[in-house]
């Protein structure tokens, strides 16, 4: 064997196949070894390498990296034993030199299951390096340490809790409902039509106890939440349950803008100074029960169960006042204010006016639906307690709405619009009257409301990524929303929620009736898919008591879907169009996000063969230069193949002279290919390259292996190029090749 050579890679290929096939003709014996591809004389020329030189093969060595009984790679000392403990046999440096060493584990970042099965601890999941340890702790201060998936069960909520998140959205609704009636009849048919309140309002009182009886039969029979979507999965098919998933996703992001617009419009009957900052304040009441919900569902519910609490109580010891000193002044009542009759319209009360004036005030029933949605928050047995906080929740709204309703048409209370000076809500206004001025207890009924109504939007998020994670989970939304976070939230959806939110709050500035009209459609179209899917579910299995049950989904059915239309009609040139285009689109969003999950699951080919025999490398190392980090580089990829190819990329000849001479003095028989790139590109020119190889070696696995410099610190990486990241980010959707990095570190030094 010519040493020459090895050592010169510069020598012609036709010569070193040469003395290969001469050197096959020796007399050095073949070591057995029937599953090697390698001839002798070609270990011969791997125990001539220098230690401290890179690996040297021949050029025309086969194309895979050796077997592990080859000499061409070191043979491991012992094998790996993969939970970390037992006995391992540990080989010396001569034939049958061999012994046994016990190992076991070294920290306390896991925890032995069984054999072969450890389970990380929180240990393992501690922050490395100055920076991540820094924002580990403000994030352990702010949210909360985090939480083992085993502690789910503990996270579940009581009748008490659940009835404070859950039905926050539908208590709160009381406080701008009837206002909202109040607005349609005075603003189109003038004062004297504000005195239909009293009956559109009981029969947004009958829908409320027919939609509720109708939740209480979906909740036992889907159990496992989901409300609208799963029943209309179940009985009406994919379309119908994209609807509903739509209608209520959006429904869910205008209840956290509609609920901070409400509350924030409280806070300025109190505080009129505020009027100016009310977008910058709703947007920082948003952030504040979104960062709430990240801390996880239990503990929000401790928190935000007072509010609603002082807040029921509240709305009941005014109503109980207000009815009491109504009664004794025998029921008298006091005509709305001249200040009304500015705002009064001159058109006729139409059976088109009632219905607009229904339909806004059918914003009392959002949020009856999301008990259904969540019943497995709720501790065992869920359906039983989610059946009786239902009717508990239904119950008080019914109550509260009836007495607001009921004292604002007694009072003479009217709708102000928000520019107007000294302005205040409906509620604000039966206060005053209630209580005789703004004393302690209209503050008390006036914070009590703002804080109901932020924890409304909280009915929202405890709806909106449950409801998210059970879609997504489906396949027809991304599945980034079915992750939980440190406390077992599903954190993605509750951020999405929040800058969503946000984003409505901003455009419509905060204004609670701009945002209405938007509201309800969504809302009862969920509703009615929701009692339409019911009644298919009686009909196809006809249960005991079927015949009572699909009666009353087909009245409520019948009833939604009657307001649905009405809210579509006669919200429609208010926002409701918004709505009507936007459920639309996300239902072909979420079958286009349906179809690629499908796709891939189908028809995704896997490139790289799965039998290791079958796998062939053709090793391609993009290098700048040779110093450590490339030679280094170089090692490993010799070491997975003997078919790997040095690629230098560049405009600047000098250079490429540099790295020739570079090169011939390195002593390797890897090739050295150079691309000169007149066009200063980098990206172009490696894909290019890399089209070919893959043509001509159509069985091969191309593996792309990349030196990387790593910083010690974050700004040191502003001062380098990022090639590998570039490279990487380029080769990331490439199918076929494998990309893999070598990083180095920068040493730290005394």
């Amino acid at each position: 064997m010519r040493k020459g050579a090895m050592d010169d890679p510069t020598t012609p290929a036709s010569d070193d196949a040469g003395s290969e096939a001469d050197a096959s003709q020796s007399d050095s014996p073949e070591r057995p070894d029937p599953g090697s591809r390698y001839p002798t004389h070609v270990r011969a020329r791997r125990r001539q390498i220098a230690p401290s030189a890179l690996p040297a093969f021949p050029e025309h060595a086969a194309d895979d990296a050796p077997p592990p009984h080859s000499p061409f790679v070191r043979r491991p000392v012992s094998r790996l034993q993969p939970d970390l403990s037992g006995r391992q046999e540990v080989r010396g440096s001569h034939i049958g030199d061999k012994h046994v060493r016990v190992i076991r584990q070294t920290s306390e970042d896991f925890d032995r299951a069984g054999p072969g099965h450890l389970v990380a601890t929180e240990e393992a999941n501690e922050a490395r390096g100055g920076f991540g340890r820094v924002y580990s702790r403000i994030k352990r201060r702010v949210i909360g340490v985090p939480l083992a998936t085993a502690q789910a069960a503990h996270e579940r909520l009581s009748n008490a809790k659940a009835l404070a998140i859950l039905s926050s959205d539908a208590l709160s609704s009381v406080a701008y409902a009837t206002e909202e009636i109040l607005r349609v009849l005075l603003v189109s048919a003038g004062v004297a039509a504000m005195t239909r309140v009293l009956p559109i309002g009981a029969a947004i009182i009958a829908l409320l106890l027919i939609v509720g009886f109708s939740y209480r039969q979906t909740i036992k029979a889907y159990p496992h939440g989901g409300g609208a979507y799963s029943v209309a999965k179940d009985n009406l098919g994919e379309i119908p349950s994209l609807v509903a998933a739509g209608s209520l996703l959006v429904s869910y992001v205008l209840t956290v803008s509609v609920s901070i617009a409400a509350a924030v419009a409280a806070i300025e009957s109190a505080l009129p100074e505020i009027h100016d900052l009310r977008v910058v304040i709703g947007v920082a009441l948003i952030g504040l029960v979104t960062l709430l919900n990240l801390r996880g569902v239990r503990e929000s519910g401790s928190i935000f169960a007072i509010p609603t609490y002082l807040f029921i109580v509240g709305m009941f010891v005014m109503l109980g006042i207000g009815l009491v000193r109504n009664a004794l002044d025998g029921f008298e009542r006091t005509p709305p204010p001249a200040e009304a009759g500015e705002m009064a319209g001159m058109g006729a009360l139409s059976l088109f006016l009632l219905m607009r004036a229904f339909s806004s005030g059918g914003a009392a029933l959002t949020g009856v639906e999301a008990i259904s949605n969540g019943v497995p928050v709720f501790k065992p047995v869920e359906w039983k307690n989610a059946r009786l906080t239902l009717s508990v929740m239904i119950g008080i709204l019914a109550v509260t709405f009836a007495g607001i309703t009921f004292l604002s048409y007694q009072y003479g209370a009217f709708p102000m619009e928000t520019e107007q000076a000294n302005y205040q809500t409906v509620v604000s206004q039966i206060a005053r009257q209630v209580f005789g001025g703004t004393n302690a207890a209209y503050y008390y009924i006036q914070f009590s409301t703002m804080a109901i109504l932020v924890l409304a939007a909280n009915t929202a998020y405890a709806d909106f990524p449950r409801l998210s994670y059970i879609v997504a989970r489906d396949g027809f939304l991304p599945r980034q929303l079915t992750f939980r976070g440190d406390r077992l939230s599903f954190s993605t959806g509750i951020v999405a929620l929040g800058v969503f939110g946000a984003f409505v709050l901003i455009i419509f500035q905060g204004e609670t009736e701009n945002i209405i009209p938007l509201y309800a459609i969504g809302v009862f179209t969920s509703f009615t898919l929701s009692q339409t899917g019911m009644c298919w579910r009686w009909l196809r299995r006809k249960e005991a008591g079927w015949r009572s049950g699909f009666a009353i989904n087909l009245i409520g059915a019948v009833a939604t879907g009657i307001v649905a239309v009405i809210a579509g009609v006669t919200k429609f040139r208010e926002g409701a169009w918004i709505v009507l285009i936007v459920v639309p689109l996300l239902v072909l969003m979420m079958r286009r996000i349906h179809k690629h999950y499908e796709m891939a699951r189908r028809e995704l080919a896997v490139l790289t063969p799965l039998d290791p025999a079958d796998i062939h490398h053709t090793v391609i190392v993009p290098i700048a230069n040779l110093n450590r980090v490339a030679r280094q580089t170089l090692a490993y990829a010799r070491s997975i193949s003997g078919n790997v190819t040095a690629l230098h990329i560049s405009d600047d000849e000098d250079a490429i002279e540099q790295i020739k001479q570079e090169w011939a003095n390195l002593g390797t028989d890897i090739q050295l290919l150079i691309i000169e790139s007149p066009y200063r590109s980098l990206i172009g020119p490696l894909l290019s390259y890399l089209d070919e190889v893959a043509l001509q070696r159509p069985n091969d696995t191309v593996t792309v292996v990349l030196p990387e410099y790593l910083a010690r610190h974050w700004w040191e990486h502003l001062l380098h190029n990022q090639s590998a990241l570039r490279i990487k980010a380029a080769l990331l959707f490439r199918p076929g090749t494998v990309v893999t990095s070598v990083p180095y570190h920068l040493e730290r030094r005394g």
